[in-house]
């Protein structure tokens, strides 16, 4: 399979689980994918399956990034843990002189992405679009949508109710790298700051809408939504929780890997995203509810992409979902893969 310049997109990380999906959508969308990562034996198994070309690149070879994502229009990186691949990734990006785009979750690796490139990248008019993905991205447009003309707001939440949470090798492997990091700490965003903390935080019940109904989340499970959040809306206090059955799944080393259940490698995992945002005694809300949050991502980055590409975009630089693309109208876009839920 070949392409152009102008259609031919690198993807590294592309034999990993949210990899396959992505590169999938990538050619349903009319794209050509270039395979990409460490791993040259898993590349050459895909790039067997598939006729599509593959280059490995070490994270620690400038060179064979550089081969990677020569003569593309832009780079996906779905490899994680991303704290060791976004830096190297970005930089290729950079001295091509293409957009980069990703699906980081950490929450220490996408904080890094906004502290190490924001005012390199806008210098260089480069567009770097981390965290786009379902830990990231959709909570970021669904709170973006609800703000809706309000210019700040007090406080925003965003509630996972997942049916369950069978973590790929990958996100574990994230997770570790996280934790590690973190060391004894958890992070929240209150009060227009982040704190460090070594409470427990609490459980409560969220009430999600019928027909998944209230259950119990951990609150103040920080994930990438609260940076991306951050970073462009004026909101005092940000937080994301998670429900409980999902929490106690990735925790158990024994929650196996997710298993496909139908023709696209999608598992039978649901989801529900429950967002709030309030303005003194003002609430405003959304939500969407789909399938599997691996095979979501792809839909969600690679219509990221299209517009970044074809120059549907509000600015430049360092930015996340809901700062560069136009949340309603790109939540619209995705309605083939998600159901949007009005919420009184």
């Amino acid at each position: 399979m070949s392409g152009t310049a102008h259609n031919t997109v690198a993807v590294y990380g592309a034999y990993g689980h949210t990899g396959g999906f992505v590169v999938a959508e990538l050619v349903a969308r009319g794209y050509v994918p270039v395979l990409s990562g460490r791993d040259g034996e898993k590349l050459t198994a895909v790039a067997g399956a598939t006729g599509l070309e593959a280059h490995p690149a070490p994270v620690d070879d400038a060179a064979a990034l550089d081969r990677a994502v020569a003569r593309t229009a832009a780079v996906i990186n779905c490899a994680g843990p991303f704290a060791a691949t976004a830096g190297p990734v970005i930089e290729a990006a950079l001295r091509a002189g293409i957009p980069y785009l990703d699906v980081a979750a950490e929450l220490e690796a996408n904080l890094d992405t906004f502290a190490h490139y924001a005012d390199r990248a806008r210098e260089e008019k480069a567009t770097v679009v981390p965290a786009m993905a379902f830990f990231g991205g959709l909570g970021d447009l669904l709170v973006t949508a609800a703000m809706g003309d309000w210019t700040h707001a007090d406080e925003a939440h965003i509630a996972y109710g997942l049916s369950d949470w069978h973590p790929t090798t990958g996100t574990r492997r994230s997770g570790a790298v996280s934790r590690e990091r973190r060391g004894e700490h958890r992070l929240r965003y209150a009060g227009g700051r982040w704190e460090r903390r070594t409470d427990t935080p609490p459980t409560v019940q969220w009430p999600f809408p019928a027909p998944m109904g209230p259950r119990p989340v951990v609150t103040e499970f920080t994930m990438a939504d609260v940076v991306t959040v951050t970073d462009h809306l004026s909101i005092r206090d940000v937080h994301t929780h998670m429900a409980v059955d999902a929490v106690q799944d990735i925790a158990s080393p024994d929650t196996p890997a997710p298993t496909p259940t139908d023709d696209l490698g999608r598992s039978d995992q649901t989801f529900l995203v429950d967002v709030v945002v309030r303005s003194g005694g003002t609430e405003r809300r959304a939500a969407a509810e789909g399938r599997d949050i691996y095979a979501v991502t792809a839909p969600l980055v690679v219509e990221a992409l299209d517009r970044v590409l074809t120059g549907r975009v509000r600015t430049t630089g360092v930015a996340s979902a809901g700062r560069i693309f136009d949340a309603p109208d790109f939540l619209t876009a995705l309605t083939p893969h998600i159901t949007l839920r009005p919420r009184p």
